[in-house]
């Protein structure tokens, strides 16, 4: 398995990427601010070619899980209770645990997790967040666990059949970053604490590659504007080197939001049949230190949050669901509102 811990690319290679990067936009952004005190903030955007029906789901320990897919299916049992948003009622598009471990699966179009292996479990690609939620307490012990390959992605289509395909950013309370993708059936792991941004295609390593391309130009005199995924992954590794690390509080969770808003799609940017080209439909923030999911909706003028502090996670705790996918909005602290429900099964999958 090659798995680079960090690349160095240099600007003559990142200007013929430029061209490759303009054949395709894509959606989500995520991107990453340590500060002074302490404090690790991390955000994204999820967009789409339409409402995915996103809902807030608080998940106590001791669950056991099964991969759902099929009777070769990787099954565990959760070691920590997390908060996540859902994407059709069928995946964990992001979220984050009682240790602060934060999860964040954006659309990679082209992903490839290759074969089922014999001997090896599988697992649908609607439950790889949160199997690392569950599991892990850091970026280090996810990745040590993860590169051992436990079990093989399978990636059918959603519910709106478009591929279910995507690539994972993983971030901890001291700023550890990771990002894994499989391409041509292979894993790719990029572990490092500079790798605080992510967007779609292309690859990883090529992005880095668009972004060093920029910086040679310098973002104060220039800045790539559309809502491309090379351009998106160009303005906020800028503007996320931009913020004070001086910012505490309130205003580094605002600063990480100003970020992720500049990256984002006006409703009525999308394309059917492409959901690399589309809308932002809503954005979540995580404060990993003091462990807290912030939601932005794009269709609501309000942000309300979810602290970990006031969530229940025993294992005989129930599971709990904050409605959002009929219209539902909150705002300010929105715990009160979890409601108990029955916790959704991961997009149906069988082996191939």
């Amino acid at each position: 398995m090659h798995r680079p811990r960090s690349i160095r690319i240099s600007v003559a290679l990142a200007i013929p990427l430029v061209l490759l990067g303009a054949a395709r936009a894509s959606a989500c952004t995520r991107c990453l601010r340590v500060f002074a005190d302490g404090a690790v903030i991390v955000g994204r955007s999820m967009d789409w070619v339409e409402d995915p029906g996103s809902e807030i789901w608080v998940f106590p320990r001791g669950m056991r899980r099964q991969g759902n897919a099929g009777p070769t299916s990787f099954t565990w049992t959760s070691r920590h209770g997390s908060v996540g948003v859902s994407f059709y009622g069928v995946a964990t598009a992001c979220g984050i645990n009682e240790k602060g471990l934060v999860a964040n699966l954006l659309y990679l179009a082209e992903s490839d997790y290759g074969k089922a292996v014999p001997g090896r479990p599988n697992m649908s690609i609607g439950g790889w967040a949160q199997y690392v939620l569950d599991s892990h307490a850091t970026v280090a012990e996810a990745v040590a666990d993860l590169e051992r390959e436990p079990f093989t992605i399978v990636a059918p289509v959603l519910p709106n059949g478009d591929p279910a395909v995507g690539h994972l950013a993983i971030s901890d309370p001291t700023g550890d970053s990771a990002i894994f993708e499989y391409l041509g059936g292979r894993l790719m792991i990029h572990h490092s604490r500079d790798h605080r941004v992510m967007t779609n295609s292309p690859p990883f390593d090529q992005q880095l590659a668009l972004n060093a391309y920029w910086q040679g130009i310098g973002g104060d005199v220039m800045l790539p504007g559309t809502i491309r995924a090379s351009d998106r992954f160009v303005r906020a590794s800028f503007y996320v080197d931009a913020i004070p690390d001086t910012l505490s509080g309130t205003k580094a969770i605002a600063s990480i939001f100003s970020v992720i808003r500049n990256a984002s799609a006006p409703l009525g940017i999308s394309t059917p049949g492409e959901p690399n080209v589309a809308s932002t439909i809503w954005r979540t923030v995580y404060d990993q230190k003091d462990r807290v999911l912030f939601f932005d909706s794009a269709t609501s003028p309000t942000v309300f949050w979810i602290p970990l502090e006031r969530c229940d996670f025993t294992p005989a705790a129930q599971v709990r669901k904050l409605p959002l996918a009929g219209g539902e909005t909150y705002n300010g602290d929105a715990s009160a509102a979890l409601t108990p429900a029955s916790p959704f099964e991961f997009l149906p999958a069988v082996a191939r």
